[in-house]
């Protein structure tokens, strides 16, 4: 009925119908028509005239921006890469108990196990002093310790209990004896080696993928952290990927900052010693190089009272392992 109105209307008003058709009409209609043409041509169904496609500024301006992003250069790919650096092993001991980690001064070494604490001369291995704690009692996990102020001290945690609990033990070096203990409490983390530069705590906070580890965390959450004397979080760095690589289901079970100014890491089992510095920028330790070292993972000491000697400890043969560390060539000292 409307289109019969409509038509007769125009008629009545004696106006030809193309003369109502908007200019935009004829385009649309034009576009459908060659539309058409090419689809059938090709045997495409034609797009919808509804919709054709403009290549506006802004799109070819963002097409250039996508292409400018896409060509910037990109960080070289992590990797464990070697500058054929080997430690050289200078000597074995075998110290009642030790599976865990080594402390060294200037006379003596101390083997640490889970809960226990031995005292040796460097010279002759001779056991001087030793403490050994209670199965099942409050020194569950010993991990590295280190000589600072006079005291032997000593990272420890409840390892693999959970949840994750950490503390410093601390003990006089004449008597192996306890004499104070600093707990850290409850945080993210086990922790495995700890030690103090230029007036701060540097820590290190393990996780790992097997057991002892928070639900939902795993390994990667692993982290160095710098701390004030109340050990209050001040930084924290992650590892860089291709050392977690390295660590199995395991993590850092040892560190220490050397005299050079870097940082040194061992894994749990690998026989590598891992180089790294804080990063300019970022949240991620830079990775410089590994040693190849005598001793699988665990924790190790430097014998501050020598030139790059360090005690490292094996886990499988419940061996203390001195070792001299050679210098970085000039070229990976470089800032």
């Amino acid at each position: 009925m409307i289109a019969v109105f409509r038509a007769s209307h125009l008629r009545s008003n004696h106006l030809p119908v193309k003369a109502l058709i908007q200019p935009w009409a004829y385009i649309i209609l034009v576009y459908v028509i060659v539309a058409h043409a090419v689809g059938s041509a090709h045997g495409k169904p034609p797009p919808s005239a509804a919709a054709p496609v403009v290549l506006t500024k802004a799109g070819t301006e963002r097409e250039a921006a996508q292409t400018w992003y896409a060509a910037l250069p990109s960080a070289p790919r992590p990797e464990l890469t070697k500058h054929g650096l080997v430690a050289g092993e200078i000597r074995r001991w075998q110290p009642r108990g030790a599976n865990q980690g080594v402390a060294v001064d200037d006379r003596h070494f101390y083997g640490i196990g889970n809960f226990i604490v031995g005292k040796y001369d460097k010279h002759t291995g001779e056991r001087v002093q030793e403490w050994i704690g209670l199965r099942g009692g409050p020194i569950v996990h010993f991990n590295g310790g280190h000589v600072q102020d006079g005291l032997l001290v000593i990272a420890h945690s409840n390892f693999p209990q959970l949840p994750m609990a950490s503390s410093l033990e601390y003990f006089d070096r004449q008597t192996v004896q306890p004499v104070k203990t600093l707990s850290l409490g409850i945080r993210l983390g086990s922790l495995t080696w700890a030690e103090k530069k230029d007036g701060f705590w540097w820590a290190c906070f393990a996780n790992y993928n097997d057991k002892g580890t928070t639900p939902g965390f795993d390994q990667r959450w692993t982290y160095v952290g710098r701390f004030d004397e109340q050990w209050n979080l001040l930084e924290s760095w992650s590892f860089p990927p291709q050392v977690v690589a390295t660590w199995g289901s395991s993590s850092c079970s040892g560190g220490s900052w050397g005299d050079d100014g870097f940082l040194y890491v061992t894994g749990h089992d690998a026989k590598e010693l891992y180089v790294l510095q804080v990063p300019k920028m970022g949240v991620t330790l830079d990775y410089i190089t590994t040693i190849d070292v005598p001793f699988e993972g665990q924790a190790w000491a430097w014998d501050r009272s020598e030139k790059r000697l360090i005690y490292g400890i094996s886990r499988t043969s419940r061996e203390v392992i001195v070792a001299r560390i050679p210098e970085l060539p000039a070229e990976l000292r470089q800032p």
